[in-house]
């Protein structure tokens, strides 16, 4: 079960299609990886529930977003985008105002896994890992790779927001 517990009131954007009354409408490149998977995730998980988003090809869609009214992310000319050394999840978390410290940590193990900078945060290797891992086996469908990615998002946050400082205590030793 899901519970943003102990967060901010979500602001509401309607110049990004977020009032609360509809859902809301995204759209991105296919493919989705780190970033554009983490986007999805927040939208979901922190600012609209019923977000509905798309991938298509890289050429189509901008004129998607212009004839749907469909908010575009990650990807040259969109309203959500990188910006210097961060992401779109980092663009989301600002157009929303949303400044919680656990989200904060994991824009920085995202950052990290979407440009190579493992360095930002030990976690960013295991979420490329994970990432390409899933885009491997749901290569055909990016909605159900979106579907099995989400988890990893939310086990995440959940490490990051209640335990963080649970650590594994096995000790390995020798036999014998």
């Amino acid at each position: 079960q899901w519970r943003a517990t102990a967060l901010p009131q979500m602001q509401r954007r309607s110049d990004f299609g977020v009032t609360g009354l509809k859902a809301s409408k995204w759209v991105t490149r296919a493919r989705p990886k780190v970033d554009r998977v983490a986007c999805v995730w927040l939208l979901r998980r922190f600012i609209d529930p019923l977000a509905e988003v798309s991938y298509l090809p890289l050429d189509q869609v901008l004129e998607f977003a212009s004839r749907t009214g469909a908010v575009a992310f990650d990807m040259e000319g969109a309203a959500i985008s990188h910006a210097w050394e961060k992401c779109s999840f980092d663009a989301l978390l600002e157009a929303f105002q949303l400044q919680h410290p656990a989200l904060q940590r994991l824009a920085a193990i995202v950052r990290g896994a979407d440009t190579d900078r493992a360095a930002i945060a030990p976690e960013a290797s295991g979420l490329l890992a994970v990432s390409l891992g899933l885009s491997h086996l749901h290569a055909e469908d990016d909605q159900a790779m979106l579907a099995a990615a989400l988890p990893v998002y939310d086990a995440l946050f959940a490490r990051i927001a209640h335990a963080s400082n649970e650590r594994h205590t096995w000790q390995a030793h020798a036999l014998g």
